[in-house]
Protein backbone atom coordinates (compact mmCIF):
# COMPACT_ATOMS: atom_id res chain seq x y z
CA UNK A 1 0.00 0.00 0.00
CA UNK A 2 1.18 3.38 -1.02
CA UNK A 3 0.47 6.55 0.88
CA UNK A 4 -2.80 7.09 -1.97
CA UNK A 5 -4.21 3.12 -1.74
CA UNK A 6 -3.90 4.59 2.14
CA UNK A 7 -5.61 7.67 1.56
CA UNK A 8 -8.30 6.00 -0.52
CA UNK A 9 -9.25 3.76 2.55
CA UNK A 10 -9.01 6.37 5.12
CA UNK A 11 -11.89 8.61 3.33
CA UNK A 12 -13.92 5.76 3.94
CA UNK A 13 -13.79 5.87 7.36
CA UNK A 14 -14.00 9.86 7.86
CA UNK A 15 -17.12 9.34 5.34
CA UNK A 16 -18.39 7.11 8.20
CA UNK A 17 -18.38 9.61 10.89
CA UNK A 18 -20.69 12.03 9.06
CA UNK A 19 -19.14 15.59 9.77
CA UNK A 20 -21.16 18.59 10.05
CA UNK A 21 -20.37 21.25 6.71
CA UNK A 22 -18.86 23.17 5.85
CA UNK A 23 -15.19 20.78 6.21
CA UNK A 24 -12.16 21.55 4.91
CA UNK A 25 -8.82 19.05 4.04
CA UNK A 26 -5.71 20.12 5.94
CA UNK A 27 -2.60 17.99 5.02
CA UNK A 28 0.27 17.88 6.64
CA UNK A 29 3.20 17.97 4.66
CA UNK A 30 4.98 16.38 3.09
CA UNK A 31 3.59 12.65 3.70
CA UNK A 32 -0.04 13.86 4.75
CA UNK A 33 -0.57 15.71 1.40
CA UNK A 34 -1.63 12.61 -1.00
CA UNK A 35 -3.57 10.81 1.74
CA UNK A 36 -5.99 14.34 1.90
CA UNK A 37 -6.03 14.57 -1.65
CA UNK A 38 -7.87 11.42 -1.48
CA UNK A 39 -9.91 12.24 2.04
CA UNK A 40 -10.96 15.73 0.24
CA UNK A 41 -11.67 14.67 -3.22
CA UNK A 42 -14.13 11.82 -1.11
CA UNK A 43 -15.57 13.81 1.05
CA UNK A 44 -15.93 17.13 -1.69
CA UNK A 45 -13.96 19.37 0.33
CA UNK A 46 -11.58 22.25 -0.30
CA UNK A 47 -7.97 21.05 0.14
CA UNK A 48 -4.94 23.41 2.08
CA UNK A 49 -2.03 22.75 3.83
CA UNK A 50 -1.25 23.10 7.49
CA UNK A 51 2.34 23.00 8.04
CA UNK A 52 3.92 21.80 10.92
CA UNK A 53 7.44 21.23 11.39
CA UNK A 54 8.99 18.59 13.81
CA UNK A 55 11.57 19.86 16.32
CA UNK A 56 13.97 17.19 16.15
CA UNK A 57 16.26 15.97 18.80
CA UNK A 58 20.23 16.96 17.94
CA UNK A 59 21.86 14.45 16.56
CA UNK A 60 18.68 12.39 15.99
CA UNK A 61 16.85 14.86 13.93
CA UNK A 62 13.86 12.27 13.42
CA UNK A 63 13.30 11.90 16.98
CA UNK A 64 10.76 14.75 17.48
CA UNK A 65 10.79 16.74 20.89
CA UNK A 66 8.14 18.73 20.16
CA UNK A 67 7.03 20.43 17.30
CA UNK A 68 5.85 24.43 15.62
CA UNK A 69 3.22 25.05 13.50
CA UNK A 70 1.66 28.87 11.71
CA UNK A 71 0.28 31.32 14.26
CA UNK A 72 3.15 30.72 16.77
CA UNK A 73 2.11 27.46 18.05
CA UNK A 74 4.66 25.59 20.09
CA UNK A 75 4.76 22.12 21.58
CA UNK A 76 7.02 20.22 23.65
CA UNK A 77 7.05 16.26 23.64
CA UNK A 78 6.91 16.21 27.82
CA UNK A 79 8.63 12.55 27.18
CA UNK A 80 11.77 14.14 26.16
CA UNK A 81 12.35 17.90 26.62
CA UNK A 82 10.64 17.23 30.55
CA UNK A 83 13.66 15.11 31.38
CA UNK A 84 16.12 16.66 29.79
CA UNK A 85 16.95 19.82 31.55
CA UNK A 86 20.03 20.73 29.21
CA UNK A 87 17.73 19.96 26.15
CA UNK A 88 15.01 22.33 27.64
CA UNK A 89 17.48 24.97 27.25
CA UNK A 90 18.03 24.47 23.82
CA UNK A 91 14.42 24.17 22.95
CA UNK A 92 13.66 27.41 21.67
CA UNK A 93 16.89 28.33 19.54
CA UNK A 94 15.70 24.63 17.79
CA UNK A 95 12.23 25.87 17.83
CA UNK A 96 12.77 28.80 15.70
CA UNK A 97 15.13 27.38 13.50
CA UNK A 98 12.03 25.52 12.30
CA UNK A 99 9.99 28.46 12.54
CA UNK A 100 11.89 30.13 9.39
CA UNK A 101 11.24 26.61 7.71
CA UNK A 102 7.99 26.43 8.36
CA UNK A 103 7.10 30.24 6.91
CA UNK A 104 9.31 29.20 3.89
CA UNK A 105 7.24 25.71 3.08
CA UNK A 106 4.05 27.86 3.55
CA UNK A 107 4.77 30.11 0.60
CA UNK A 108 5.98 27.51 -1.60
CA UNK A 109 2.94 25.18 -1.29
CA UNK A 110 0.49 27.64 -1.43
CA UNK A 111 2.21 29.52 -4.38
CA UNK A 112 1.16 33.57 -2.22
CA UNK A 113 -2.53 32.26 -2.14
CA UNK A 114 -3.45 33.03 1.58
CA UNK A 115 -4.82 29.88 3.11
CA UNK A 116 -8.35 29.18 3.72
CA UNK A 117 -10.37 30.65 5.90
CA UNK A 118 -11.32 27.89 8.99
CA UNK A 119 -13.87 30.09 10.74
CA UNK A 120 -16.61 27.74 11.49
CA UNK A 121 -15.26 24.71 9.41
CA UNK A 122 -15.15 21.33 10.73
CA UNK A 123 -11.24 21.15 9.82
CA UNK A 124 -10.06 17.50 8.85
CA UNK A 125 -6.29 17.09 9.55
CA UNK A 126 -4.62 14.34 7.98
CA UNK A 127 -1.31 12.85 7.99
CA UNK A 128 0.27 9.61 6.72
CA UNK A 129 0.93 8.70 10.42
CA UNK A 130 1.87 9.56 14.05
CA UNK A 131 4.24 8.70 15.62
CA UNK A 132 4.73 10.65 18.55
CA UNK A 133 1.89 12.64 17.98
CA UNK A 134 3.53 16.10 18.59
CA UNK A 135 3.43 17.57 15.09
CA UNK A 136 -0.64 17.01 14.96
CA UNK A 137 -1.52 18.10 18.47
CA UNK A 138 0.53 21.27 17.10
CA UNK A 139 -1.75 21.12 13.88
CA UNK A 140 -4.75 20.64 15.89
CA UNK A 141 -4.38 23.64 18.36
CA UNK A 142 -3.40 25.86 15.00
CA UNK A 143 -6.59 24.84 13.42
CA UNK A 144 -8.74 26.05 16.72
CA UNK A 145 -6.57 29.16 16.97
CA UNK A 146 -7.29 29.87 13.24
CA UNK A 147 -10.86 29.64 14.45
CA UNK A 148 -11.91 25.92 13.59
CA UNK A 149 -15.14 24.55 15.00
CA UNK A 150 -15.11 20.40 14.82
CA UNK A 151 -11.38 19.22 14.87
CA UNK A 152 -11.17 15.58 13.45
CA UNK A 153 -7.76 13.81 13.44
CA UNK A 154 -7.74 11.28 10.34
CA UNK A 155 -4.17 8.90 9.93
CA UNK A 156 -3.75 5.15 8.12
CA UNK A 157 -1.33 4.65 11.12
CA UNK A 158 -0.85 5.82 14.74
CA UNK A 159 1.48 4.39 17.75
CA UNK A 160 -1.02 3.83 21.09
CA UNK A 161 0.81 6.70 22.46
CA UNK A 162 -0.18 9.05 19.78
CA UNK A 163 -3.51 8.13 18.94
CA UNK A 164 -4.11 8.86 23.32
CA UNK A 165 -2.10 12.15 23.06
CA UNK A 166 -4.14 13.07 19.96
CA UNK A 167 -7.43 11.34 21.12
CA UNK A 168 -7.63 13.88 24.02
CA UNK A 169 -6.95 17.04 21.74
CA UNK A 170 -9.41 16.42 19.02
CA UNK A 171 -13.14 15.77 18.44
CA UNK A 172 -13.04 13.19 16.56
CA UNK A 173 -10.68 10.53 15.47
CA UNK A 174 -9.76 8.29 12.30
CA UNK A 175 -7.07 6.02 12.92
CA UNK A 176 -7.39 3.22 10.80
CA UNK A 177 -4.34 1.03 12.66
CA UNK A 178 -3.24 1.27 16.34
CA UNK A 179 0.06 -1.13 16.26
CA UNK A 180 1.05 -2.57 19.55
CA UNK A 181 4.75 -1.67 18.61
CA UNK A 182 5.27 0.78 16.07
CA UNK A 183 8.93 1.58 15.16
CA UNK A 184 8.80 3.90 12.28
CA UNK A 185 6.23 4.86 10.04
CA UNK A 186 7.08 3.57 6.53
CA UNK A 187 7.46 -0.03 7.66
CA UNK A 188 3.58 0.00 7.33
CA UNK A 189 3.66 1.16 3.79
CA UNK A 190 5.22 -0.97 0.52
CA UNK A 191 6.00 2.56 -0.80
CA UNK A 192 6.94 5.42 1.00
CA UNK A 193 8.53 7.14 -1.08
CA UNK A 194 10.46 10.48 -0.45
CA UNK A 195 8.26 13.54 -1.22
CA UNK A 196 9.51 16.62 -3.26
CA UNK A 197 8.28 20.03 -3.06
CA UNK A 198 6.83 19.59 -7.18
CA UNK A 199 5.01 16.53 -5.53
CA UNK A 200 2.94 18.71 -3.38
CA UNK A 201 2.55 21.50 -4.93
CA UNK A 202 1.16 19.61 -8.18
CA UNK A 203 -1.26 17.90 -5.87
CA UNK A 204 -2.43 20.81 -4.34
CA UNK A 205 -3.23 23.07 -7.70
CA UNK A 206 -4.96 19.58 -8.88
CA UNK A 207 -7.44 19.78 -5.54
CA UNK A 208 -7.84 23.42 -5.88
CA UNK A 209 -9.27 22.39 -9.59
CA UNK A 210 -11.56 19.44 -8.46
CA UNK A 211 -12.29 20.76 -4.70
CA UNK A 212 -15.32 22.26 -3.41
CA UNK A 213 -15.55 25.75 -2.66
CA UNK A 214 -15.79 26.27 1.10
CA UNK A 215 -19.90 26.73 2.08
CA UNK A 216 -21.12 29.03 4.84
CA UNK A 217 -21.44 27.13 8.14
CA UNK A 218 -24.73 26.73 8.32
CA UNK A 219 -25.42 23.64 6.58
CA UNK A 220 -26.71 20.35 7.86
CA UNK A 221 -24.32 17.39 8.13
CA UNK A 222 -23.39 15.94 5.07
Amino acid sequence: MDRTAAGRVLAGAVKDLKLRRPIVGLALPRGGVPVAYEVALALRAPLDVLVVRKVGMPGQPELAIGAVAAGGIIVREPGTVGHLPALDTRFERLAQREVRELDRRERTYRKDLPPLDLRGQTAVLVDDGLATGATMIAAVRAARAAGAAFVVVAAPVASDQAAALVRAEADELAILRVPPMLFAIGAWYRNFDQLEDADLCRLLALAREKGSEPVAPTQDTA
